[in-house]
């Protein structure tokens, strides 16, 4: 226990990041257009290629990126404020936000040179956007058992299979996809490898999936015998296990898992200060408001480690655990809130957004891995498996 929780020693924002956020603010009054709430309140599963490629042209895609990859080889912290203010504002970031966060930084891990060469300065410039294929229909939440195989063949791979729950497959240039390569899936990790499919190959066929909200953020993919060049293979064959959970730590441990609802948070407590009636809900935004500091330093905290090299895989999946439950509790409270006086005008903005994140927020406990299996993840870090 002990162990885990010095994972979580205070760390700050270096003072630099300070005039880093200014330049980003005044970036975004600049660059954001006019949305109403329940339209923000998408943030990053709001998709809109012309403002990430504003985002590229200012040089804040693929920030931590080396500069002779076209990146700002900024450090983990200034990205830290980047998501930040771009989630507060509900900034429509998810074209190229699964490039930025995990694609890249992985293929710069474990890529070969050549994949550098090609795929980081197009990311960089907003120019190609990318997707991720984990999940599987007939594999739930046991990542481990993916059953989509690639055959080694002459002149590259043949790939078999479908993934589900893609986010965005239906606008993205590439999938990074981790599928079975040798072995059986009762080999569980072994066999495993990570391939970069260009979703426009033949055999390719990408459906998407409409949520309650009427969105379609997620796609089924469909694989049918795809021929993938060797040059695909992401490091070498099998060592795909190692690579998603370096990935996943990327994922979990950032802003983005604490400010899914903040939008909404944010218009409450807007639509509260014109009210005669604010101070009887002065202690539901105090705890929200404490609850999001804590979580915000832990997530600093998992970022300095991420600066120092490190990859904190268990302390990711705590933060997620914990800003998941945060998350999805916003939406509760503020209904319970407006149930207090059903009599008392309620602004229509505050309704839609409500309503909005009201359906989607129970996505939040699938997306990045359900809670089941990061509480199996924390068990054993804490020694308990």
């Amino acid at each position: 226990m002990s162990n885990l929780l010095s994972a979580f020693r205070l760390a700050t924002l270096p003072p630099a990041t300070n005039a880093f956020r200014a330049e980003v603010k005044a970036f975004l009054q600049t660059h954001m257009e006019a949305t109403p709430p329940d339209i923000r309140a998408r943030s990053w599963m709001g998709f809109s290629a012309a403002f990430s490629q504003k985002l590229a042209a200012r040089g804040w895609v693929g920030v931590t990126l080396p500069a002779q990859y076209g990146g700002a080889q900024l450090d983990a912290f200034s990205r830290f404020v980047l998501v930040e203010e771009l989630l507060a504002i509900g900034a429509p970031v998810s074209a190229h936000w699964i490039a930025d966060r995990q694609s890249g930084p992985l293929i710069y891990k474990f890529g070969t040179e050549a994949q550098r060469q090609f795929y980081l300065p197009k990311i960089c410039a907003g120019q190609a956007f990318f997707c991720i294929g984990m999940s599987e229909p007939n594999a739930g939440s046991d990542l481990a058992s993916v059953g989509t195989r690639a055959t080694r063949g002459d002149g590259g791979w043949r790939l078999n299979g479908r993934k589900i729950w893609t986010t965005n497959a239906h606008h993205c240039h590439y999938m990074i996809a981790l599928v079975r390569s040798s072995g059986e899936p009762q080999d569980r990790q072994k066999g495993l490898s990570q391939f970069i499919i260009d979703l426009a190959l033949p055999g390719i066929t990408v459906r998407p999936i409409h949520d309650l909200a009427g969105d379609a953020h997620f796609s089924e993919v469909f694989f049918d015998d795809v021929l993938l060049a060797d040059d695909a293979l992401i490091g070498t064959e099998g060592s795909g296990w190692e690579q998603v959970n370096a990935e996943l730590a990327f994922e979990r441990s950032g802003p983005e898992r604490v400010y899914s609802s903040i939008v909404l948070l944010e218009h409450w407590i807007h639509c509260l200060r014109r009210s005669p009636d604010a101070a009887r809900h002065a202690g539901t935004v105090g705890r929200l408001a404490t609850h999001l500091a804590t979580l915000r330093n832990m997530s600093i905290a998992v970022t300095h480690k991420l600066v120092l090299g490190e990859s904190p895989v268990v302390e990711a999946a705590l933060i997620k655990d914990i800003g998941t439950e945060f998350e999805q509790s916003i939406p509760a409270l503020i209904e319970a809130a407006i149930a207090c006086d059903p009599d008392a005008l309620v602004d229509p903005d505050l309704y839609r957004t409500l309503a909005y994140v009201s359906q989607v927020a129970p996505t939040y406990s699938l997306r990045g891995g359900t809670r089941e299996i990061l509480r199996g993840m924390i068990a054993r870090g804490l020694g308990l498996r």
